[in-house]
């Protein structure tokens, strides 16, 4: 594979300083242009050590208007990454729609790393590169445009180059923060990083290998073929990936074949008042040693509350956060995205909310609202709520495999009961603010959000993220359910160690400080 690398293509000094004018007036056309659209650039830097990595990034950011373009070197993590799941850093480091990002490693950086150390076998590299390919494909067929560079020396020419930098005491390579040094086990780095490479140079995001021995070609070469790139997206966007065969069931024409999963809940379910009260009492109580616990064993945990308008989403909510300390929890109400929201891809407004190792992040509506309203009322493609039932899952896999406790709740009232709390809140003056327009036109829409939810349980309650659906028309009978869910689960997660996988799976574990030293 890096044979092409190693044939000594070199550009003159003149024909450099030519070419570099016309390549650099024609890359400032281009990010312009890009402003108008809704293409994020992701531009992605890895390579031998002494390739020059560096050097040609600050090119880039020295042709480029600068104020687009960000660059991320991921080297150790910061206290805020290391309480997180492990591609929360690159979820931040994401661009919004029309700007640029550079980083250096990316998510390839660890894995890559961590299987040159011996840390893992190729079968373990294989399953986060499966990862990797997965995650750009939610990039892409999101609008990015991801652009992949490995930058390559022989080994002759890498200690060549190592020699001269080693003796520069202003090279920034003297500077960087200690890594593994590859460079002396060179025949082992470049077999690793040509699997690396083989299994996630996809068409939709392939690889460009660059020779680096010369400064030269390896600069134009680089932005001659970001500057292509981005003309070819620009001229011809992407095809949306349609679903190979529609993604639900024709059913008869039958009442009784068309039930869902709602239909099976008993919403006659109730509790009586003092038994209410007693169970709240003694829940809450509980919860409050348990979230202490869960903060001390830094384990976070992440509550999903979804379910029909009026559906006690908010009361449920209260009980729970009138238990804990309010330094222990986050509630994130979720409504129609912002402008900055709307730049990213769907998830990333989530992600970013994630909470540090034992704390708590509640979501009043979440990403399902992908598969729910947006699908629904046709804020949607078909093609974009169809893959988000994969996208959602390996979403929750990453948060559980880090360690985080993940529970998703969905209330759901019968539609006598929906009406009878809509015309209360109308009655009722601190209830107003909780009823709008809006709320009365999903009202119409009951049969085609009842069969969206079924689906979206039959597709994303995993044996990690399991949905549980709660009887609501008394609201004492769903709080008490809840709660009882929430203690149960909380005990027992915090009785056991985390299951080893995610954040401490090999080729994808956070690397601790001695690792990353």
């Amino acid at each position: 594979m890096f044979e092409a690398t190693k044939v000594g293509r070199t550009v003159d000094k003149a024909s450099f300083k030519t070419q570099q004018e016309a390549l650099r007036t024609q890359l400032l056309e281009v990010q312009r242009e890009l402003l108008q659209t809704d293409i994020p650039v992701i531009v992605l830097v890895l390579g031998v050590e002494g390739a020059g990595k560096g050097e040609v990034v600050n090119r880039l950011n020295e042709w480029l208007d600068a104020r687009g373009v960000r660059t991320f070197a991921f080297w150790a993590e910061t206290d805020e990454e290391r309480q997180r799941p492990r591609y929360w850093r690159f979820w931040n480091a994401l661009p919004p729609r029309g700007q640029w990002a550079i980083l250096f490693g990316g998510w390839y950086q660890t894995p890559l790393e961590q299987r040159f150390q011996g840390l893992c076998n190729d079968a373990e590299l294989d399953a986060e590169l499966n990862r990797i390919v997965d995650f750009e494909r939610m990039l892409i067929n999101d609008g990015a445009l991801v652009v992949k560079f490995w930058f390559h020396l022989s080994e002759q020419d890498q200690k060549a180059r190592l020699d001269e930098l080693s003796r520069d005491d202003r090279s920034r390579w003297k500077m960087l923060p200690k890594r593994g040094k590859f460079h002396q086990h060179y025949q082992k780095y470049e077999h690793i990083a040509e699997r690396v490479i083989r299994h996630t140079d996809r068409g939709i995001s392939p690889w460009y290998l660059i020779e680096a021995q010369d400064r030269r070609y390896r600069d134009l070469t680089v932005g001659k073929t970001l500057l292509h790139a981005i003309k070819v997206r620009l001229s011809q966007p992407p095809a949306v990936e349609p679903p190979p065969t529609p993604s639900h069931l024709e059913l008869p024409d039958v009442s009784s074949a068309r039930i869902t999963l709602l239909d099976q809940l008993d919403l006659s379910k109730s509790l009586d008042r003092q038994t209410y009260k007693s169970e709240l009492r003694a829940l809450q109580t509980q919860l409050n040693e348990l979230a202490w616990e869960a903060y001390n064993k830094r384990r976070s945990l992440v509550l999903v509350f979804e379910g029909a308008d009026a559906g006690g989403k908010g009361g449920t909510i209260r009980r729970f956060t009138n238990a804990i300390d309010a330094r222990l929890y986050r509630a994130i109400p979720i409504a129609a995205p912002t402008d900055e929201e709307k730049a990213h891809h769907y998830l990333w407004r989530f992600w970013r909310h994630i909470p540090r190792a034992g704390y708590i992040t509640i979501y009043d509506r979440s990403w399902y609202g992908r598969v729910l309203v947006e699908r629904v009322e046709g804020f949607a493609t078909a093609a974009e709520w169809r893959r988000a039932y994969a996208e959602i899952n390996q979403f929750e896999e990453q948060l559980v495999q880090s360690g985080t406790i993940l529970l998703k709740f969905w209330l759901q009232v019968s539609r006598e009961e929906q009406l009878r709390r809509f015309k209360d809140r109308e009655q009722v003056p601190y209830k107003r603010f909780k009823i709008t327009d809006e709320d009365w036109r999903n009202r119409e829409k009951w049969p085609q959000y009842k069969a969206a939810v079924n689906e979206m349980v039959v597709r994303t309650s995993t044996d990690y993220a399991a949905w549980t659906l709660v009887e609501g028309d008394d609201k004492p009978y769903a709080r008490i359910k809840v709660l009882r869910i929430l203690r149960d689960t909380l005990k027992a997660a915090l009785a056991r160690e985390p299951d080893g996988t995610g954040s401490r799976i090999p080729c994808g574990k956070k690397m601790t400080e001695e690792e990353q030293s």
